[in-house]
Protein backbone atom coordinates (compact mmCIF):
# COMPACT_ATOMS: atom_id res chain seq x y z
CA UNK A 1 0.00 0.00 0.00
CA UNK A 2 1.28 3.48 -0.89
CA UNK A 3 1.33 5.76 2.15
CA UNK A 4 1.79 9.50 2.39
CA UNK A 5 5.23 10.32 3.74
CA UNK A 6 4.81 11.98 7.17
CA UNK A 7 7.89 13.30 8.95
CA UNK A 8 7.04 13.53 12.67
CA UNK A 9 10.53 13.83 14.07
CA UNK A 10 11.94 16.61 16.27
CA UNK A 11 13.92 17.86 13.28
CA UNK A 12 14.30 17.98 10.41
CA UNK A 13 10.63 18.75 9.91
CA UNK A 14 8.40 18.91 6.81
CA UNK A 15 8.80 21.81 4.38
CA UNK A 16 5.80 23.80 3.10
CA UNK A 17 5.46 23.94 -0.67
CA UNK A 18 5.95 27.73 -0.61
CA UNK A 19 9.29 27.27 1.14
CA UNK A 20 10.41 24.52 -1.23
CA UNK A 21 9.62 26.75 -4.20
CA UNK A 22 11.55 29.61 -2.62
CA UNK A 23 14.56 27.34 -2.10
CA UNK A 24 14.47 26.42 -5.80
CA UNK A 25 14.69 29.99 -7.08
CA UNK A 26 17.64 31.15 -9.15
CA UNK A 27 20.71 32.03 -7.11
CA UNK A 28 21.38 35.64 -6.23
CA UNK A 29 24.64 37.16 -5.01
CA UNK A 30 25.01 37.64 -1.27
CA UNK A 31 26.72 41.05 -1.61
CA UNK A 32 24.19 42.65 -3.96
CA UNK A 33 21.08 44.75 -3.41
CA UNK A 34 18.51 41.97 -3.90
CA UNK A 35 19.96 39.93 -1.06
CA UNK A 36 20.31 42.99 1.19
CA UNK A 37 16.61 43.72 0.72
CA UNK A 38 15.72 40.18 1.82
CA UNK A 39 18.02 40.39 4.84
CA UNK A 40 16.41 43.64 5.96
CA UNK A 41 12.90 42.17 5.63
CA UNK A 42 13.93 39.06 7.52
CA UNK A 43 15.61 40.99 10.32
CA UNK A 44 12.50 42.79 11.57
CA UNK A 45 10.45 39.59 11.73
CA UNK A 46 13.25 37.67 13.44
CA UNK A 47 13.36 40.31 16.17
CA UNK A 48 9.61 39.89 16.63
CA UNK A 49 9.96 36.10 16.81
CA UNK A 50 12.83 36.31 19.32
CA UNK A 51 11.17 39.10 21.28
CA UNK A 52 14.21 41.37 21.17
CA UNK A 53 15.30 44.80 20.00
CA UNK A 54 18.77 43.45 19.31
CA UNK A 55 19.93 42.10 15.92
CA UNK A 56 19.33 38.43 15.23
CA UNK A 57 22.36 36.93 13.52
CA UNK A 58 22.03 34.25 10.80
CA UNK A 59 24.95 31.81 11.00
CA UNK A 60 25.93 29.26 8.35
CA UNK A 61 25.90 26.18 10.59
CA UNK A 62 23.70 23.82 12.57
CA UNK A 63 22.31 24.61 16.00
CA UNK A 64 25.42 23.11 17.57
CA UNK A 65 27.42 25.72 15.67
CA UNK A 66 25.35 28.45 17.30
CA UNK A 67 25.96 26.89 20.72
CA UNK A 68 29.69 26.90 19.95
CA UNK A 69 29.52 30.51 18.75
CA UNK A 70 27.82 31.60 21.97
CA UNK A 71 30.37 29.92 24.22
CA UNK A 72 33.34 31.29 22.28
CA UNK A 73 31.91 34.81 22.11
CA UNK A 74 30.81 35.17 25.71
CA UNK A 75 33.38 33.30 27.80
CA UNK A 76 37.16 33.20 27.88
CA UNK A 77 39.17 30.10 28.76
CA UNK A 78 39.35 29.65 32.52
CA UNK A 79 35.96 31.23 33.26
CA UNK A 80 33.38 29.18 35.12
CA UNK A 81 29.90 28.30 33.90
CA UNK A 82 26.96 26.37 35.33
CA UNK A 83 25.57 23.76 32.93
CA UNK A 84 22.06 22.40 33.41
CA UNK A 85 22.57 18.78 32.37
CA UNK A 86 19.21 17.10 31.86
CA UNK A 87 19.59 15.39 28.52
CA UNK A 88 21.71 14.80 25.45
CA UNK A 89 21.91 18.49 24.60
CA UNK A 90 22.60 19.56 28.15
CA UNK A 91 25.57 17.23 27.89
CA UNK A 92 26.53 19.00 24.67
CA UNK A 93 26.73 22.34 26.46
CA UNK A 94 29.26 20.82 28.83
CA UNK A 95 31.27 19.28 25.98
CA UNK A 96 31.46 22.60 24.14
CA UNK A 97 32.38 24.50 27.29
CA UNK A 98 35.15 22.07 28.19
CA UNK A 99 36.52 22.22 24.65
CA UNK A 100 36.61 26.00 25.02
CA UNK A 101 38.66 25.62 28.21
CA UNK A 102 35.94 26.68 30.61
CA UNK A 103 35.45 25.30 34.08
CA UNK A 104 32.11 23.53 34.25
CA UNK A 105 29.86 23.15 37.25
CA UNK A 106 27.29 20.53 36.25
CA UNK A 107 23.79 20.65 37.69
CA UNK A 108 22.56 17.15 36.86
CA UNK A 109 18.83 16.67 36.38
CA UNK A 110 17.16 13.27 35.82
CA UNK A 111 16.21 12.83 32.17
CA UNK A 112 12.50 13.57 31.80
CA UNK A 113 12.45 16.20 34.55
CA UNK A 114 12.90 19.97 34.47
CA UNK A 115 15.54 21.71 36.55
CA UNK A 116 14.38 23.14 39.87
CA UNK A 117 14.99 26.92 39.84
CA UNK A 118 15.85 26.68 43.53
CA UNK A 119 18.72 24.33 42.65
CA UNK A 120 20.05 26.89 40.17
CA UNK A 121 19.80 29.62 42.82
CA UNK A 122 21.65 27.43 45.31
CA UNK A 123 24.44 26.73 42.82
CA UNK A 124 24.85 30.42 42.03
CA UNK A 125 24.89 31.36 45.70
CA UNK A 126 27.45 28.67 46.46
CA UNK A 127 29.91 29.84 43.80
CA UNK A 128 30.18 33.58 43.06
CA UNK A 129 32.78 32.87 40.36
CA UNK A 130 30.15 31.44 37.98
CA UNK A 131 29.81 33.78 35.00
CA UNK A 132 27.25 31.97 32.90
CA UNK A 133 24.35 29.52 32.97
CA UNK A 134 24.02 27.26 29.92
CA UNK A 135 20.70 25.47 29.56
CA UNK A 136 17.97 24.36 27.19
CA UNK A 137 14.60 25.97 26.79
CA UNK A 138 13.36 22.71 25.31
CA UNK A 139 15.54 19.62 25.78
CA UNK A 140 14.95 17.89 22.45
CA UNK A 141 16.20 14.50 23.63
CA UNK A 142 13.56 14.22 26.37
CA UNK A 143 10.73 16.63 25.49
CA UNK A 144 11.22 18.65 28.68
CA UNK A 145 10.58 22.40 28.88
CA UNK A 146 12.97 23.99 31.39
CA UNK A 147 11.92 27.04 33.48
CA UNK A 148 14.16 29.53 31.71
CA UNK A 149 12.03 32.51 32.69
CA UNK A 150 12.46 31.73 36.39
CA UNK A 151 16.21 31.19 35.99
CA UNK A 152 16.49 34.52 34.17
CA UNK A 153 15.19 36.35 37.24
CA UNK A 154 18.29 35.12 39.08
CA UNK A 155 20.92 35.68 36.40
CA UNK A 156 19.89 39.21 35.46
CA UNK A 157 20.36 40.29 39.08
CA UNK A 158 23.96 38.97 39.01
CA UNK A 159 27.05 39.23 36.86
CA UNK A 160 25.95 36.00 35.20
CA UNK A 161 24.88 35.55 31.58
CA UNK A 162 22.00 33.22 30.75
CA UNK A 163 22.54 31.34 27.48
CA UNK A 164 19.46 29.44 26.30
CA UNK A 165 19.31 26.79 23.59
CA UNK A 166 15.94 27.39 21.96
CA UNK A 167 16.53 25.06 19.02
CA UNK A 168 13.27 23.17 19.62
CA UNK A 169 11.47 26.11 21.24
CA UNK A 170 11.78 29.25 19.10
CA UNK A 171 8.70 29.49 16.89
CA UNK A 172 7.00 26.80 18.98
CA UNK A 173 6.45 28.19 22.47
CA UNK A 174 6.76 31.67 24.00
CA UNK A 175 10.31 32.78 24.81
CA UNK A 176 10.38 36.59 24.65
CA UNK A 177 14.08 37.20 25.09
CA UNK A 178 14.10 40.80 26.31
CA UNK A 179 11.03 40.47 28.53
CA UNK A 180 12.37 37.38 30.29
CA UNK A 181 15.96 38.60 30.53
CA UNK A 182 17.68 35.95 28.41
CA UNK A 183 21.20 37.05 27.45
CA UNK A 184 21.67 34.71 24.49
CA UNK A 185 18.91 32.90 22.62
CA UNK A 186 19.67 30.63 19.69
CA UNK A 187 17.87 28.25 17.37
CA UNK A 188 18.26 26.19 14.21
CA UNK A 189 16.40 26.27 10.92
CA UNK A 190 15.20 22.67 10.76
CA UNK A 191 12.54 22.65 13.49
CA UNK A 192 9.93 25.34 14.13
CA UNK A 193 11.17 27.51 11.27
CA UNK A 194 10.14 24.99 8.57
CA UNK A 195 13.47 25.04 6.72
CA UNK A 196 16.15 22.48 5.87
CA UNK A 197 19.12 22.18 8.23
CA UNK A 198 22.12 24.45 7.77
CA UNK A 199 21.10 27.83 9.17
CA UNK A 200 21.30 28.89 12.82
CA UNK A 201 20.03 32.11 14.40
CA UNK A 202 21.42 33.81 17.49
CA UNK A 203 20.69 36.99 19.43
CA UNK A 204 22.49 38.62 22.36
CA UNK A 205 21.27 41.03 25.02
CA UNK A 206 22.87 44.45 25.45
CA UNK A 207 25.01 43.25 28.35
CA UNK A 208 25.99 40.11 26.45
CA UNK A 209 27.18 42.32 23.61
CA UNK A 210 29.37 44.21 26.08
CA UNK A 211 30.94 40.92 27.16
CA UNK A 212 31.41 39.74 23.56
CA UNK A 213 33.09 43.00 22.56
CA UNK A 214 35.47 42.81 25.52
CA UNK A 215 36.35 39.15 24.98
CA UNK A 216 39.77 39.11 23.28
CA UNK A 217 39.82 35.40 22.57
CA UNK A 218 36.72 34.77 20.53
CA UNK A 219 36.51 32.74 17.32
CA UNK A 220 37.61 33.76 13.81
CA UNK A 221 34.58 32.24 12.05
CA UNK A 222 32.02 32.95 14.75
CA UNK A 223 33.07 36.56 15.32
CA UNK A 224 29.75 37.84 16.59
CA UNK A 225 30.59 41.58 16.84
CA UNK A 226 31.73 41.57 13.21
CA UNK A 227 28.72 39.44 12.24
CA UNK A 228 26.42 41.98 13.90
CA UNK A 229 28.07 44.87 12.04
CA UNK A 230 27.45 43.10 8.75
CA UNK A 231 23.86 42.19 9.59
CA UNK A 232 23.10 45.85 10.28
CA UNK A 233 24.20 46.50 6.68
CA UNK A 234 22.07 43.67 5.26
CA UNK A 235 25.02 41.32 4.95
CA UNK A 236 26.65 38.37 6.67
CA UNK A 237 30.30 38.18 7.66
CA UNK A 238 31.16 35.29 5.34
CA UNK A 239 29.38 33.61 2.41
CA UNK A 240 25.68 33.40 3.19
CA UNK A 241 23.46 30.32 2.83
CA UNK A 242 21.50 32.35 0.30
CA UNK A 243 18.73 29.89 -0.51
CA UNK A 244 18.03 29.21 3.18
CA UNK A 245 17.64 32.90 3.91
CA UNK A 246 15.36 33.27 0.87
CA UNK A 247 13.34 30.35 2.30
CA UNK A 248 13.38 31.98 5.74
CA UNK A 249 11.83 35.10 4.22
CA UNK A 250 8.88 32.96 3.11
CA UNK A 251 8.62 30.79 6.23
CA UNK A 252 8.53 33.85 8.52
CA UNK A 253 5.67 35.26 6.48
CA UNK A 254 3.77 32.02 7.02
CA UNK A 255 4.59 31.73 10.71
CA UNK A 256 3.73 35.31 11.60
CA UNK A 257 0.81 35.86 9.25
CA UNK A 258 -1.78 35.68 12.05
CA UNK A 259 0.51 36.82 14.87
CA UNK A 260 2.57 35.11 17.54
CA UNK A 261 -0.40 34.19 19.69
CA UNK A 262 -2.04 32.24 16.87
CA UNK A 263 1.25 30.47 16.20
CA UNK A 264 1.62 29.43 19.83
CA UNK A 265 -2.05 28.43 20.19
CA UNK A 266 -1.64 26.04 17.25
CA UNK A 267 1.44 24.45 18.85
CA UNK A 268 -0.25 24.24 22.24
CA UNK A 269 -3.27 22.55 20.66
CA UNK A 270 -1.12 19.96 18.86
CA UNK A 271 0.64 19.27 22.15
CA UNK A 272 -2.67 18.72 23.93
CA UNK A 273 -3.86 16.45 21.12
CA UNK A 274 -0.75 14.29 21.34
CA UNK A 275 -0.46 14.10 25.10
CA UNK A 276 -4.15 13.38 25.62
CA UNK A 277 -4.25 10.62 23.01
CA UNK A 278 -1.09 8.99 24.35
CA UNK A 279 -2.50 9.01 27.88
CA UNK A 280 -5.80 7.47 26.71
CA UNK A 281 -3.75 4.77 24.99
CA UNK A 282 -2.48 3.85 28.44
CA UNK A 283 1.10 4.93 27.75
CA UNK A 284 3.30 6.90 30.11
CA UNK A 285 4.45 10.39 29.16
CA UNK A 286 8.21 10.67 29.65
CA UNK A 287 7.99 14.35 30.60
CA UNK A 288 4.89 14.32 32.79
CA UNK A 289 5.00 17.80 34.30
CA UNK A 290 7.15 20.25 32.31
CA UNK A 291 6.81 19.51 28.63
CA UNK A 292 7.81 21.04 25.32
CA UNK A 293 5.24 22.29 22.85
CA UNK A 294 6.82 20.78 19.75
CA UNK A 295 7.68 17.25 20.83
CA UNK A 296 6.07 14.56 22.99
CA UNK A 297 8.20 11.75 24.40
CA UNK A 298 6.38 8.50 25.12
CA UNK A 299 7.74 5.83 27.43
CA UNK A 300 7.12 2.37 25.99
CA UNK A 301 5.78 -0.56 28.01
CA UNK A 302 8.32 -3.03 29.35
CA UNK A 303 9.37 -5.58 26.76
CA UNK A 304 8.46 -3.41 23.77
CA UNK A 305 11.25 -2.90 21.24
CA UNK A 306 11.08 0.78 20.34
CA UNK A 307 13.41 0.35 17.38
CA UNK A 308 11.03 -2.20 15.86
CA UNK A 309 8.03 0.03 16.52
CA UNK A 310 9.67 2.85 14.58
CA UNK A 311 10.61 0.52 11.73
CA UNK A 312 7.06 -0.77 11.37
CA UNK A 313 5.57 2.72 11.53
CA UNK A 314 7.73 3.86 8.65
CA UNK A 315 7.40 0.70 6.57
CA UNK A 316 3.66 0.13 6.92
CA UNK A 317 2.24 3.60 7.58
CA UNK A 318 4.75 6.02 6.10
CA UNK A 319 5.18 7.70 9.48
CA UNK A 320 8.71 8.59 10.57
CA UNK A 321 9.16 9.27 14.28
CA UNK A 322 12.28 9.38 16.45
CA UNK A 323 13.54 7.11 19.19
CA UNK A 324 15.48 7.81 22.34
CA UNK A 325 19.15 8.64 22.55
CA UNK A 326 21.86 6.98 24.63
CA UNK A 327 20.28 5.15 27.58
CA UNK A 328 16.78 5.87 26.20
CA UNK A 329 17.38 4.09 22.89
CA UNK A 330 14.56 1.61 22.35
CA UNK A 331 12.74 2.84 25.47
CA UNK A 332 10.93 5.93 24.24
CA UNK A 333 9.35 7.24 21.05
CA UNK A 334 9.57 10.95 20.34
CA UNK A 335 6.67 12.34 18.31
CA UNK A 336 7.47 15.64 16.65
CA UNK A 337 4.54 18.02 16.12
CA UNK A 338 6.39 21.16 15.12
CA UNK A 339 6.64 23.36 12.07
CA UNK A 340 4.59 22.41 8.99
CA UNK A 341 2.54 19.77 10.81
CA UNK A 342 -1.21 19.80 11.43
CA UNK A 343 -3.76 17.74 13.35
CA UNK A 344 -4.17 15.26 10.49
CA UNK A 345 -0.44 14.49 10.47
CA UNK A 346 -0.42 14.00 14.23
CA UNK A 347 -3.48 11.74 14.28
CA UNK A 348 -1.91 9.62 11.53
CA UNK A 349 1.21 9.30 13.68
CA UNK A 350 -0.79 8.36 16.75
CA UNK A 351 -2.70 5.72 14.80
CA UNK A 352 0.56 4.28 13.47
CA UNK A 353 2.03 4.19 16.98
CA UNK A 354 -1.03 2.41 18.37
CA UNK A 355 -1.13 -0.23 15.65
CA UNK A 356 2.62 -0.88 15.69
CA UNK A 357 2.68 -1.29 19.46
CA UNK A 358 -0.09 -3.86 19.09
CA UNK A 359 1.84 -5.60 16.29
CA UNK A 360 5.00 -6.12 18.34
CA UNK A 361 3.03 -7.63 21.24
CA UNK A 362 2.71 -6.73 24.89
CA UNK A 363 0.14 -4.02 24.18
CA UNK A 364 -3.60 -4.55 23.89
CA UNK A 365 -4.46 -1.40 21.95
CA UNK A 366 -6.91 1.34 22.84
CA UNK A 367 -10.21 2.85 21.73
CA UNK A 368 -11.35 6.47 21.57
CA UNK A 369 -7.83 7.84 21.90
CA UNK A 370 -8.12 9.86 18.69
CA UNK A 371 -11.57 11.19 19.60
CA UNK A 372 -10.39 12.34 23.03
CA UNK A 373 -7.19 13.73 21.60
CA UNK A 374 -9.04 15.77 19.00
CA UNK A 375 -11.45 17.03 21.66
CA UNK A 376 -8.45 18.26 23.67
CA UNK A 377 -7.12 19.90 20.48
CA UNK A 378 -10.36 21.81 19.94
CA UNK A 379 -10.46 22.90 23.57
CA UNK A 380 -6.87 24.16 23.41
CA UNK A 381 -7.56 26.16 20.25
CA UNK A 382 -10.41 27.87 22.07
CA UNK A 383 -8.08 29.29 24.75
CA UNK A 384 -8.56 33.09 24.57
CA UNK A 385 -5.76 34.96 22.79
CA UNK A 386 -3.19 36.37 25.15
CA UNK A 387 -3.71 33.72 27.83
CA UNK A 388 -0.46 33.46 29.83
CA UNK A 389 1.65 30.35 29.43
CA UNK A 390 1.19 29.31 33.05
CA UNK A 391 -2.59 29.26 32.66
CA UNK A 392 -2.35 27.08 29.57
CA UNK A 393 -0.31 24.56 31.51
CA UNK A 394 -2.91 24.50 34.26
Amino acid sequence: MLNKHRLLTPGPTPLPEQVRLALAQDMIHHRKAAFKDIMQRVQGRLRLLFGTEQPVLPLSCSGTGAMTAAVHALFAPGEKVLVVNGGKFGERWAEIALTRGLECVRLDVPWGQAVDPAAVAQALEADPHIRGVLMQLSETSTGVLHPVQEVATMTRARDVLLVADGISAVGLSPCPMDEWGIDCLLTGSQKGLMLPPGLALLALSARAWQKAEANPSGCFYFNLPKERDNVLKGQTLFTSPVNLIVGLDVSLDMLLKDGLDALYRKQWALTMLTRTAVSVMGLELFAPAHYAWGITSVQLPAGIDGVEVLRLAQEHYGVIMAGGQDQLKGRIVRIGHMGWVDWADVTAGLYALNRCLFAVGGYSGARDYLEQGLAAYETALAVPPGTPVERRHS
